[in-house]
């Protein structure tokens, strides 16, 4: 009888939100002025990269093109001028290649192994150590570039490739450091300890412990990398001669160019053309650089 009772009584719990209440028409309605905000210039790049220049110049830069050509696309590639060379963005795409996968390499592999070291093989003056690294990433890059070129010219590797990737992974060390060191701060000590007495050593642990269980916050590397060295200009424009350009300074040739008819929809087709590398492999890989983050990259 107290059952039945209990179940004429009605449901319990908390009252269902309306699907349209005026707290969710706030909040959408702010989410799709914002998503406006970042989608309309992107969409009037595409539109303007696909349109030639007679129709460019009738104006209306939000309508969608009435003939469709990819030939500004085929020439900010191959034959747009960028300084005294005609050959498009390919030869900097090539560059940026060639300066972006051993930038990356290098820098990540030393500081997952400086942030493995730090926390779990801590020696003596470890903590000051970590805090002039973290120091060094709060330094503005400018006031260090002069240094840096007398330093690359001694060397001998001033306006090559390699020494372009030795400033991109020395500069990429600080915050790449204190990641690692966070994210490895997260693995249970014990597991650590278990395979000490199980007679693993520094190497031993750091390939068949660390590393099988470290995929997130190595994609979290590799993104925040791959993002601030291909974007690069300063660096790009500074420690190379213009053979070796990256992408960003040539890109940056084209649009500011001076002599001729200026082109936008080429400019804009270069453009889209730069940033597709970052955000393929953001796309690529953005679930795991989530997780990356909630399981400990930004934990102090």
């Amino acid at each position: 009888m107290a059952d039945a009772t209990a179940n004429l009584s009605g449901p319990r719990g908390p009252k269902p939100r309306k699907a349209l209440s005026r707290r969710n028409i706030i909040l959408y309605g702010i989410l799709a002025l914002v998503s406006l905000y970042y989608i309309l210039p992107l969409w009037v790049m595409v539109m303007t990269s696909l349109k030639g220049m007679p129709e460019i110049r009738m104006g209306n830069i939000f309508a969608p093109p009435v003939e469709i050509t990819f030939e500004p696309w085929v020439k900010a590639w191959s034959s747009a001028c960028t300084g005294l060379n005609c050959d498009g963005l390919s030869r900097g795409f090539w560059n940026s290649i060639q300066i972006l996968i051993p930038s990356v390499i290098l820098s990540i592999a030393i500081a997952s192994v400086n942030g493995y070291a730090l926390i779990n093989w801590k020696f003596k003056g470890s903590e000051v150590f970590f805090t002039i690294l973290i120091f060094g990433s709060f330094i503005p890059y400018q006031i260090m570039l002069y240094p840096i070129v007398i330093l690359l010219r001694e060397m001998g590797i001033y306006g090559t490739l390699w020494g372009l990737v030795l400033v991109h992974s020395v500069f990429g060390m600080p915050i790449l450091t204190l990641l690692f060191r966070n994210y490895f701060s997260s693995v249970p000590e014990e597991l650590f300890k278990a395979a000490r007495v199980d007679g693993a050593g520094f190497w031993g642990i750091y390939f068949r412990i660390m590393l099988p269980m470290s995929l997130p916050i190595f994609v979290v590397a590799v993104i925040l990398q791959v993002t601030g060295i291909w974007n690069d200009f300063l660096f790009g424009v500074v420690f190379t001669k213009p053979d070796l350009y990256p992408m960003t300074v040539q890109l940056n040739n084209i649009v500011n160019s001076v002599q001729g008819v200026k082109e936008y929809n080429v400019n804009m087709a270069a453009t889209m053309l730069t940033g597709l590398v970052p955000l393929i492999i953001y796309f690529a890989s953005g679930k795991l650089f989530v997780r990356g983050i909630a399981a400990g990259a930004v934990k102090g």
